[in-house]
């Protein structure tokens, strides 16, 4: 069956990577503790530098299922609680709406939040901590729009739970993010590097070599190798890097549990519970979304810049998973949704599984 696996996701991603497109495509599919990958097209187009399941590409918001999972297991460890208010693990939040919010509102987009840094027309300059704490307080949504009500996704919403998670924990987010979920995970290839002046992550010369130059949806290069966007000149808000290998691990940990800690398991499986209906076919959960399609409930996030494109998909009831990693924006990451798993999962059905 693994092959018949293998074959209909091949026959879906080979015509999204060919040599007519820009960069390249690394996936992974997870299925029944076996993992296949698949490698298409050029890390970098210019050196011919050929993608493979350890070439490291920016996850963009991929990271935010890794934050999620954060606040999963302080809840399970007692050590925050979903409904803890912000100004709790951050007393500069005093502003009439966000001193209501509460870490679970936060976690699962249900917070109301939405501020210039989250849609168009984009903002021209970055802020700083104080100013985006002065940006908060002075936020008012909307008519009709209050904390908890409805489901708006908000990138600034996950870099204001990464200042409550470090206010929690006192300790810089890449640290929180290895040693509670990398390092037990046996994920050595998965990074929050640090900004440098250019925005290009600052990596020793081995991990920069198998970073993937970004490209836009046209073939345009756009930035370094490395490249890291964010509006907040904050230390740790730039982006992840990891490879389809270790998002495979992460992927296979969701679905099959293979974590030895059992609060770490527990805490996967949490992020991945629906907390708010969107509409029949569509729920969110904590960073994750549900889908809900004929015969199949799809647990998933995509993430994309300009330049890069991510998903990672789960079917948690029959235990499959799929990473797609591309280094081009706009990649089409909805045939993952909408065709590959639900055919996997209709194979897997067919044998019984």
């Amino acid at each position: 069956m693994i092959q018949q696996m293998r074959d209909i996701v091949a026959a879906e991603l080979a015509p999204t990577a060919t040599p007519d497109h820009p960069g390249g495509l690394a996936a992974a599919l997870y299925a029944g503790r076996h993992v296949e990958f698949f490698s298409y097209g050029f890390a970098d187009d210019t050196g011919k530098r050929p993608v493979t399941a350890d070439t490291l590409f920016n996850l963009a918001s991929l990271r935010k299922p890794f934050e999620a999972t954060l606040v999963a297991l302080g809840a399970l460890r007692g050590e925050l609680r979903l409904d803890d208010l912000l100004p709790k693990y951050l007393p500069e939040l005093h502003g009439d709406t966000i001193r209501h919010v509460t870490v679970g509102e936060l976690v699962t987009h249900t917070s109301g939040l939405l501020l210039p840094t989250d849609h168009p027309p984009w903002p021209n300059e970055s802020f700083t901590r104080a100013q985006f704490i002065d940006m908060l307080n002075g936020w008012t949504p909307p008519a009709g729009v209050a904390p908890g009500k409805q489901r708006i996704y908000s990138h600034a919403g996950y870099v204001l739970l990464q200042l409550v998670l470090e206010g929690c924990y006192r300790a810089p987010i890449r640290e929180l993010i290895e040693s509670r979920i990398l390092e037990p995970l046996g994920m050595q290839a998965t990074v929050i590097p640090e900004r440098g002046p250019d925005n290009r992550a600052v990596m020793d010369r081995a991990w920069m070599q198998r970073v993937v130059q970004g490209y836009s949806d046209q073939g345009a290069a756009l930035g370094p190798a490395g490249d890291q966007q964010s509006y907040f000149d904050v230390p740790g808000t730039g982006q992840m890097f990891s490879s389809a290998r270790d998002i495979a691990t992460f992927a296979a940990a969701c679905v099959d549990g293979r974590s030895a800690d059992p609060h770490l398991r527990e805490a996967l499986r949490m992020t991945q519970h629906e907390s708010f209906r969107v509409d029949e076919k569509f729920g969110q959960a904590m960073a994750w979304e549900t889908v809900h399609l004929p015969g199949v409930t799809i647990v998933d996030k995509p993430g994309g810049l300009n330049n890069a494109s991510g998903y990672i998909g789960l079917v948690p009831a029959q235990r499959i998973g799929i990473v797609l990693l591309a280094n081009r924006g706009e990649y089409p990451h909805e045939i993952a949704r909408y065709k590959i798993l639900p055919a996997l999962a209709q194979l897997v059905a067919a044998h019984g599984g």
